[in-house]
């Protein structure tokens, strides 16, 4: 015989406490005491009661999901890095609070929709986007829309956004590098339509500058989106100059990485002949050969406060435009030496 599945009015019975009340209390709503809660709380766990899903979607108003954009530009998806270390710490802290992540593409019913269409068809509470593109029109779209929105990686005056302090970062790298001796600094530089890339292009030559530093055209180089492939270009076109610089500062770890492979493809070493620092700290960054110094950045934090920002605008019910910077430290590692 089917076992019937357990009721708020199952949980009355047992409780003593009106279906109401039962229904407030698993809602977390003010007015039931404490007592009250825990001992529904505890008839719950004891009769191994679910909600159902529908039902409470209709007594919350809520659909109890956090629709995801994840735009990244090196076509590698959920592999990046950063993205993927952010995006897992969202989700653990959203989770706590019983909400989905409902994952869209562009395609909906084979038809061509914007992200905002997409979720409006599936009712999300909020849209968490991770990208770092500042010309993505349909995420600009989608910040500027009433729908509850967090970004993580982008600035914005519409939308609640989180990021590293990027220009704190370039600081932190030209001065280590600085106090080591190092006069001949460069630079590979994130794409210039990111905004991380943007601002820790700003941050270096703002330090540089601080400290009366030459920085030759040359020493600037595009790195593109952050790739170790982009790294090896970049640092191939370093090697090439009359004058080459004594330590790089690469906007991504996946570019130092490339950069330090690119050294020892052309018969030099790391930190010997060039030192090199990254930005980032992926897992990576301590596994190769020399262990890489680097700007960590705290992908828990961007995580958790993106978390944070968001479901205070879907239990407000208003659509909010805070901005959080997240701090970040220098790593020291293996790839700098002392001139």
């Amino acid at each position: 015989m089917k076992k019937s599945l357990v009721t708020i009015y199952d949980i009355a019975n047992k409780t003593g406490y009106s279906a109401t009340t039962v229904s407030k209390a698993l809602n977390d709503y003010a007015d039931v005491s404490e007592k009250a809660k825990k001992r529904i709380l505890e008839a719950v766990e004891e009769m191994k009661y679910f909600p159902n899903s529908s039902a409470r979607t209709l007594s919350t108003k809520k659909s109890w999901t956090i629709g995801v954009v994840f735009v990244e530009s090196l076509g590698i998806g959920m592999k990046h890095p950063f993205f993927n270390e952010v995006i897992e710490s969202f989700k653990q802290s959203v989770e706590v609070h019983e909400y989905d992540l409902l994952f869209v593409s562009r395609n909906l019913h084979n038809q061509k929709k914007s992200y905002l269409d997409h979720f409006r068809y599936r009712g999300v509470d909020g849209v968490v986007v991770v990208c770092s593109n500042t010309e993505d029109q349909q995420v600009k779209e989608l910040m500027e829309d009433a729908l509850p929105s967090v970004v993580i990686d982008l600035n914005s005056d519409t939308s609640s956004v989180v990021f590293s302090d990027n220009w704190a970062g370039s600081s932190l790298a030209v001065n280590h590098l600085y106090e080591l001796g190092h006069r001949r600094i460069a630079h590979i530089t994130g794409h210039r339509k990111t905004f991380a890339g943007q601002q820790r292009l700003k941050g270096f030559m703002e330090s540089m500058n601080h400290l009366a530093l030459d920085v030759p055209e040359s020493y600037i180089v595009d790195g593109d989106y952050f790739s170790e492939e982009g790294g090896y270009r970049a640092m191939k076109e370093l090697l090439s100059l009359p004058s080459n610089p004594t330590a790089i500062y690469a906007a991504s770890d996946s570019m130092a990485i490339g950069a330090i492979e690119c050294i020892n493809d052309h018969g030099y070493s790391v930190p010997d002949d060039f030192s090199i620092i990254g930005f980032d700290d992926i897992a990576l960054s301590k596994f190769v050969n020399p262990k890489l110094t680097t700007i960590k950045q705290h992908t828990d934090q961007i995580g958790q406060k993106a978390a944070e920002l968001l479901l205070k605008q879907i239990n407000g019910k208003q659509k909010s435009a805070e901005e959080v910077q997240i701090p970040v430290e220098l790593v020291v590692r293996e790839s700098c030496k002392a001139l």
